[in-house]
């Protein structure tokens, strides 16, 4: 059984979502729907599978679609139509009590712009998961500071996110996704505002942990390195759309339309210049 399984998932944003949805299922394309509707079209009919501890990346350029795709995973955002499998369970039926519950103990999100709260300290972040879910005592804060050691902040659990670099508030934000043991870890862009050599440590820190956690991590990035990088599989999206599902060998080897094909003339050009 996949971990998540997404099958034919609409999203439109706009006051006349039946319209747009009735042009769209008839053939009508996104630049069409936009102009008679004033409807925005998110994600049109993507369909895919990750499978239980992979690391999934999802691709694209800005308005892709690939942040509003990963969103419908946990129903931050609710699809205009289609279905959404987590662990066989279809996500759209579940009640606000059984939504809050897959939440909290399931599927654990990191942001790009770290999502910490800054009046608390890096062991109060990283502990919030675990106490909004009820638990208490000695042993989140055993967990906590576990989870603090393992990506790299021993020393610092005192200290407030303006008292940290860019690249450590992110190891927060991964050390708080992690202390809660979801099964499923959702990483929008989680990289994308670090610089270069930072972002390199991290996506390493990622693959080094993932060797011990093997959860199922659906990575979302803009940058086909660190998607060929990270990723076990790939899913480019443009305009909304899946374009291609592969693994990067296949991404590299066979792209199946230009847009694809740019990206990874992209990569190969600047291999070849001199450093």
């Amino acid at each position: 059984m996949s971990a998540i399984e997404v099958r034919h998932i609409y999203k439109v944003f706009g006051q006349n979502e039946a319209q747009a949805m009735k042009m769209l299922l008839a053939g009508a394309p996104k630049s069409e729907v936009l102009e008679r509707t004033g409807c925005n079209v998110g994600v049109h009919d993507v369909s895919l599978s990750i499978e239980s501890g992979e690391i999934f990346c999802i691709m694209g350029l800005s308005g892709s679609g690939k942040s509003t795709l990963v969103r419908h995973f946990n129903r931050l955002i609710e699809p205009s139509s289609g279905e959404i499998l987590v662990g066989g369970k279809d996500v759209l039926k579940l009640d606000d009590a059984a939504l809050n519950k897959m939440r909290r103990n399931d599927m654990s999100m990191v942001f790009q712009n770290f999502g910490l709260l800054p009046h608390k300290t890096v062991i109060d972040n990283v502990c919030y998961g675990l106490t909004v879910r009820g638990e208490k005592g000695d042993g989140v804060v055993q967990n906590a500071r576990r989870w603090i050691d393992r990506v790299g902040l021993k020393g610092y659990e005192a200290k407030y996110p303006d008292e940290l670099s860019g690249g450590m508030r992110q190891r927060v934000g991964l050390a708080r996704a992690l202390a809660v043991d979801a099964s499923i870890l959702l990483m929008d862009e989680a990289f994308s505002a670090l610089d270069p050599l930072i972002r390199g440590d991290m996506q390493g820190l990622l693959l080094e942990l993932q060797i011990s956690l093997k959860k199922t991590i659906v990575f979302i990035t803009h940058d086909i390195d660190e998607a060929l990088r990270i990723g076990q599989r790939i899913a480019i999206l443009r305009d909304g759309r899946l374009v291609q599902a592969g693994t990067p060998g296949e991404i590299l080897d066979h792209p199946v339309e230009d847009y694809v094909r740019r990206f990874v003339e992209k990569r190969v050009d600047l291999a070849a210049k001199p450093h």
